[in-house]
C-alpha cells in the first residue's frame, strides 16, 4: 500500500511523463496540443482519461448541468457512432445518465480496461498503449464532427 503522498507523486509522475511522451505528437490539423486536457473548444465536452488502483478509461464525457442539452449532445454522438467506432477501430460504451460522486449526473461514451494502475510502474508502458492511440483517434474524430456541435453551442 502506498501512503496518500506516494500515490499522489506516483500519478503525478506518470502523467507527467505520458504529457513528455505526447508532446512531439501533433493534432490532426497540426497544432501542439495539450494531450492530457484535450480541449474540444466546446465548453461541456470533454475528452479524458483516468486510471485509478483498478481500471484505466478513456471517455468523452458530456458535463453540461442542464440535462436536456446534455442529451442533446449525447444524440448528436449517437449520429456519429459509425464514424466515431470506426476511427477508434473499436466500440465503446455508452451511458446516457452516468452518476458522479458530486451527486452530479454526465453522459459519457468510454472504453475501460481492468487491472492496470499507475501505481505500478511496471505497467505504465501498457497504460501509454491503452491512452495514446484513442486520444489521438478521438482527436481525428473531433477533426471531422466537430462543426456538427458548433451549433449545440
Amino acid at each position: 500500500m502506498f501512503t496518500r503522498e506516494e500515490a499522489s507523486h506516483l500519478r503525478q509522475e506518470f502523467w507527467t511523463s505520458f504529457g513528455q511522451y505526447m508532446n512531439p505528437v501533433l493534432s490532426t490539423d497540426g497544432m501542439k496540443i495539450n494531450w492530457i486536457n484535450y480541449r474540444t473548444t466546446m465548453k461541456d465536452i470533454h475528452f479524458r482519461m483516468d486510471n485509478n488502483s483498478k481500471t484505466a478509461t478513456v471517455s468523452i464525457a458530456l458535463e453540461h448541468n442542464d440535462p436536456e442539452i446534455r442529451e442533446l449532445h449525447f444524440q448528436q454522438f449517437e449520429e456519429f457512432k459509425t464514424l466515431l467506432h470506426a476511427t477508434l477501430q473499436e466500440e465503446w460504451g455508452w451511458q446516457l445518465h452516468a452518476p458522479l460522486k458530486e451527486s452530479k449526473v454526465t453522459s459519457q461514451i468510454y472504453k475501460e480496461h481492468t487491472c492496470v494502475s499507475v501505481l505500478n510502474k511496471d505497467q505504465r508502458p501498457e497504460l501509454i498503449s491503452l491512452f495514446k492511440p484513442p486520444m489521438i483517434a478521438l482527436d481525428s474524430f473531433w477533426g471531422n464532427a466537430k462543426y456538427s456541435f458548433e451549433a449545440l453551442r
